[in-house]
């Protein structure tokens, strides 16, 4: 007689399984549509998903636990490290902005040695436009108007931080 690979797991091994499956199902509700693309689910998994990000309370806890059902039928693992491939590429973008707003504020502050520094290291910025964009934003912080320069010294960074 061959036992099922359910009868072989502890009651207390399953439910942690079970409440893993669930608790990945909640993370999938809180992503947006675009995010959602990057994930290996099956479609109807995903209108699950887009299903129980409109839900409320009680109904949201109800789906939840429907989509671990379903995700017990799937590649859950797939989809947990496509989850955390995710996540992870998200915190790289977010420590990317970070270091060019770190230079944005650098240039603004500190003046040309930090321009020159810079220059040092993208050899591939046009030094002038820098300059004037650096001018222009530290215009502004002196005058308390609106960061147009801000923002747009913050876009020519963007396009050359690596």
């Amino acid at each position: 007689m061959r036992r099922d690979e359910s009868e072989t797991k502890s009651k207390t091994q399953q439910k942690r399984e079970h409440q893993a499956l669930q608790a990945l199902a909640e993370s999938l509700s809180g992503l947006s549509s675009n995010e959602l693309d990057h994930i290996p689910l099956s479609a109807a998994l995903r209108d699950a998903v887009e299903e129980a990000g409109r839900l409320k309370r009680g109904a949201f806890r109800r789906q939840v636990r429907y989509l671990g059902r379903l995700l017990a039928l799937e590649d859950s693992e797939a989809i947990a490290a496509a989850l955390a491939g995710l996540r992870h590429g998200s915190r790289e973008e977010t420590a990317h902005l970070h270091r060019i707003e770190h230079w944005r504020e650098r240039l603004i502050s500190e003046g040309n040695d930090t321009l020159s520094e810079f220059i040092d290291g993208h050899p591939d910025a046009d030094r002038q436009r820098l300059g004037q964009l650096t001018r222009a934003a530290r215009r502004e912080r002196d005058r308390h108007d609106s960061p147009r320069a801000g923002r747009l010294l913050f876009a020519f960074l963007r396009d050359h931080v690596a």
